[in-house]
């Protein structure tokens, strides 16, 4: 289970990278012809929401990721007063990382006095959720402590119910696979008789109708953008149909368009959890600029004391 657990880390980095250089072009067509098939890790052009940015580096959304990561590990456990305090110095340091709606409402309501815990926008973007591989990574082993924790640091910058109970599904579903169980299997456990009334048990069953149809259509179909209602059903049927091939999956996302970094962050960690490190091509792993820091702090929380 280790080496599962830290491929799951791994991949779900490497799903952000690989939308790095493509991030948010929403025209597939376009995507195709200007950008050839995304199946290596990529520079965003100087016009992308991300210049400065090189071949291996992350998006915004795996930079906080790593900002997590770096809190679990400095602080032992989750903290989430630790993390929130790094989240904003990371944003406020002048860190080359875009900085959209969801963060920069937080920043602000940070800055005029807001406590920590209450300051999170209260944006409907995915991404929220995008970010918990590290808690799996720490907490699988205790899946209740696991999804309090998942819950609130996605409350920290995206103070919205249905982002809180899609990183609660998420969550759930990682740690089974993790235990052996199938995505497929795993993703439909983690709904049953849980999140009464939540609209994710509707969203599960749209993208089951839609596994077999190939990922861009679907995705096109459901939305590419950031809003969970969209972004949520594609993550899942890309699970769906690719759940023994997460490289195809990645790539396929990647292809759709759109904020592919959130799905891929996720597809990355269900599907790297589930297949781990050989499914994946090496040249991806050998070109991401962070691998030696992610398992130096991977090992860190390692060494930590448990509770």
């Amino acid at each position: 289970m280790a080496d599962a657990a830290r491929a799951m880390v791994l991949t779900s980095f490497l799903g952000d990278s690989l939308a790095l250089g493509v991030h948010w072009i929403y025209d597939q067509q376009l995507l195709a012809e200007v950008h050839g098939r995304i199946d290596r890790l990529k520079a965003p052009g100087p016009d992308s929401y991300h210049p400065g940015k090189q071949a291996g580096d992350f998006t915004h959304y795996g930079d906080q990721t790593m900002v997590l990561l770096e809190s679990l590990a400095r602080a032992k456990g989750f903290d989430a007063e630790d993390f929130s305090r790094a989240w904003r110095a990371h944003f406020e340091g002048g860190a080359p990382s875009y900085v959209d709606r969801a963060t920069r409402n937080t920043l602000n309501q940070l800055v005029a006095g807001w406590e920590y815990g209450d300051a999170g926008s209260i944006s409907d973007d995915l991404a929220g959720a995008s970010r918990i591989a590290p808690l799996v990574y720490l907490l699988h082993g205790d899946e209740e402590a696991l999804v309090a924790a998942c819950r609130r640091q996605t409350t920290l910058t995206h103070n919205n119910g249905k982002v809180g109970d899609s990183a609660e599904f998420f969550a759930r579903t990682t740690a089974a696979v993790l235990g052996g169980t199938p995505p497929r299997e795993a993703m439909a456990r983690a709904l049953a008789g849980r999140l009464p009334g939540s609209p994710l048990h509707q969203w599960f069953a749209d993208a089951q109708a839609q596994q077999g149809t190939d990922c861009l259509t679907a995705i096109n179909r459901f939305g590419q953008s950031c809003h969970v209602d969209g972004a949520f059903q594609s993550t899942v049927q890309v699970i769906l149909r690719h759940q023994d091939a997460p490289a195809e999956a990645l790539v396929d996302s990647t292809m759709a368009g759109g904020d592919s970094a959130a799905r891929n962050m996720l597809i990355g960690m269900v599907l790297g959890a589930w297949r781990g490190l050989d499914a994946l091509p090496p040249h991806w792993l050998e070109a991401l600029k962070a691998r030696g820091k992610i398992e130096t702090l991977l090992d860190a929380l390692d060494a930590a004391p448990k509770a």
